[in-house]
């Protein structure tokens, strides 16, 4: 009687799903959720304002808006204008409106930022004064202004490079360096006190009347202004068709199937229980360790044998800790010394992916990459579910700690240069050696360990994902450490190899210039070692990038090509960074980078004390020791929150014109 209560409850709680989704499926398009949608259309439309925000909906839509910090906000922010003029200037061949209806546009503006972002008001917000949206720079109000004032050559150049599709880098990059080149010669050093916007002006311009597309294409957009426009009102009619569809056939066949589904499904809970219970192993020689495939040479170690090498998880043998567990040293039965993390709040549910993913880590070897000697996953009582790596020990310790460690040796400049080498190489591994392709996504100062002969060794794949063949990115749910995580990963959770560029590009700061990630200027002001590094650039001050304190250093040259890698690599834009291959071979050889690219905006960083508190526990927590990986059972779960990322996400333009990889 019991099974069929509990089936019997089992078809109701169906029958009021099912029922609930046909209300979904065939509800009154004028329901109160459409008219909620329906009101800040009228709004704005009741305003006096020429310029039609309403294109920037899209963006402003994003939940993920409201999780930035200040200076993304704000960059965000201006760029949506920038949009928006260069569309009025397609439409009236003007730059701007008449400056009486300015305080008409910053109040549309606001109603629809405060539908994402209730209660950030724009201008004292971020500073801009009333003027940005209407008044001009050098006295241009108009498209045939402009084009009296750019050479014709250059005119044509624009025309020739931005007249098509700017979906991809190969037509962006050209694109984007010609209207760089027409900044610097023309507008720059013309922006005062946020009063004008210049710096957008070659930009609003190739939108409007250079791109046969217009500044709204997705393409145009995201080139040019650096948003994404894309819609996901189709997407979501799409999937309200396929639900009411699944919905109804659903119902239809409830109650002629719901006994049949329920002993199905008990049963295949049990078989998965089994499943998961048994490891697909097999069982190997030596003192008790089983082998995972014949082909691999990767073992399943059992509890036992992790206590034996721990010492029962002794403190003693604890040489990291990190937010997803402790890192332990230990002896295994055959004498060799290993380091085994122990992962926190595991459950069993995820163990077979787990397995498979330290199987694809373990099957492959470079010298600059941590061997991965087996695994252990095991249910114990009092102490719950257990999940376990074990790699080889690395005993010199992390790049973090010969940087920023207290009493230790300056490394000198052919150390440094060794270390840079070896990690890029190691990272190219990942990206083009490996199959799949692995994305590291947590590259930083305490995840590459250094061996006897400061050979570097990348650390904790805790984060790392597999890009199938075929695909140019993925898209995930943000994760990383604060001051390392690429914008446009962290902004829109676009995967690339790039996004391990730029945590290059920050690594190689750090060896370069002996400083933080993330500088502490006081108690509410932090500064980004990549805007630190690349303002001292762009006033040609390269060589203030290196560290005052290093004992040996190298021809300036090849310094100063280290520098310009660096802060090439971690360029805000993804696509102004070269790839690893690109790097190595940079890295290797003797030839100079004669240009890179210019970042002519920039925002200051304020963090009040409750998040500076939060994000420098992150970073404290990673310098304790040598062999520290932070780590995660759950492959999404970040380690980053959105409210901590820590880039001004300012696709700022680029001049490129001599710079070859």
């Amino acid at each position: 009687m019991q099974p069929f209560c509990q089936s019997f409850r089992s078809q109701m709680s169906s029958f009021y799903f099912i029922l609930l989704g046909l209300s979904f499926c065939f509800r009154n398009p004028s329901s109160s959720v459409a008219i909620y949608h329906e009101i800040p259309h009228r709004n704005l439309a009741d305003s006096f304002c020429p310029l039609s925000f309403r294109v920037l909906r899209k963006v402003f839509d994003s939940s993920k808006l409201a999780f930035l910090d200040v200076p993304t906000k704000c960059v965000t922010i201006l760029q949506g204008i920038r949009l928006v003029r260069s569309n009025y200037l397609r439409i009236t061949g003007n730059f701007f409106p008449h400056p009486n209806s300015s305080e008409d546009c910053w109040d549309g503006y606001q109603k629809l930022v405060d539908e994402s972002i209730p209660g950030f008001n724009i201008r004292s917000t971020c500073g801009y004064n009333t003027g940005l949206i209407s008044e001009s720079c050098k006295n241009i109000t108009t498209g045939y202004q402009f084009e009296g004032l750019i050479s014709d050559s250059k005119l044509q150049e624009v025309r020739l490079l931005c007249n098509r599709s700017l979906d991809d880098d190969s037509s962006c990059i050209p694109c984007q360096a010609s209207l760089s080149s027409i900044y610097q010669s023309y507008f720059h050093g013309t922006d005062i006190d946020n009063a004008s916007d210049c710096s957008g002006y070659p930009f609003i311009y190739a939108g409007a009347l250079a791109n046969q597309y217009g500044p709204t294409a997705s393409g145009t957009a995201k080139c040019l202004f650096s948003l994404d426009l894309t819609s996901s009102n189709a997407t979501s009619r799409n999937q309200r068709t396929i639900l009411c569809a699944v919905t109804v056939g659903a119902g239809f066949g409830l109650f002629m199937t719901a006994v049949v589904v329920w002993f199905i499904w008990r049963r295949r809970k049990k078989w998965k229980r089994r499943q998961n219970n048994v490891a697909p192993i097999e069982t190997g020689s030596g003192f008790g360790i089983e082998t995972i495939s014949g082909d691999s040479t990767l073992v399943k170690f059992t509890f036992e044998e992790i206590k034996r090498a721990t010492k029962n998880f002794s403190r003693e043998n604890i040489v990291g800790k990190g937010g997803y567990g402790n890192v332990y040293k230990g002896i295994l039965e055959d004498g060799s010394e290993v380091a085994l993390k122990r992962f926190k709040n595991c459950s069993a549910a995820g163990d077979a992916t787990f397995a498979r993913e330290v199987e694809v880590i373990a099957s492959i070897s470079h010298v600059n990459l941590v061997a991965f000697r087996g695994y252990c996953t095991a249910t114990v009582p009092m102490e719950g579910h257990q999940r376990i790596i074990v790699c080889d020990l690395v005993h010199n310790g992390s790049l973090y700690d010969h940087l920023f460690g207290s009493g230790v040796k300056k490394l000198s400049w052919p150390i440094r240069q060794k270390i840079a080498i070896g990690v890029a190489r190691g990272l190219a591994y990942l990206h083009y050696g490996a199959q799949p392709v692995i994305i590291h996504r947590d590259v930083k100062a305490s995840n590459i360990l250094l061996d006897d002969t400061f050979e570097p060794k990348l650390a904790d794949f805790g984060l790392a994902k597999f890009i199938p063949d075929g695909l140019s990115h993925m898209s995930t749910r943000a994760a990383g450490t604060l001051g390392y995580v690429a914008p446009e990963y962290a902004l829109y959770g676009q995967l690339t190899e790039r996004s391990d560029v730029y945590g290059f590009g920050v690594v190689l700061l750090e060896l370069l210039s002996g400083k933080k990630a993330v500088i502490s200027i006081d108690d509410h002001h932090t500064l980004l070692l990549t805007d630190w590094a690349w303002s001292l650039v762009e006033e040609g001050r390269v060589f203030d990038v290196i560290d005052e304190n290093m004992p040996e250093l190298g021809p300036p040259e090849v310094m100063e090509r280290y520098v310009l890698v660096a802060v090439l690599s971690s360029h805000s834009q993804l696509y102004a960074r070269p790839t690893m291959d690109q790097i190595v071979r940079i890295l290797e050889s003797d030839f100079p980078l004669h240009s890179i690219p210019k970042l002519p905006f920039s925002l200051p960083t304020d963090t009040d004390d409750g998040e500076k508190s939060a994000n420098f526990s992150q970073l404290d927590s990673m310098s304790s020791t040598s062999a520290e990986q932070p780590c995660d059972c759950k492959s999404d779960q970040p380690i980053l929150d959105h409210r901590e990322i820590e880039r001004s996400f300012t696709f700022k333009t680029c001049n490129v014109d001599n710079l070859t990889f």
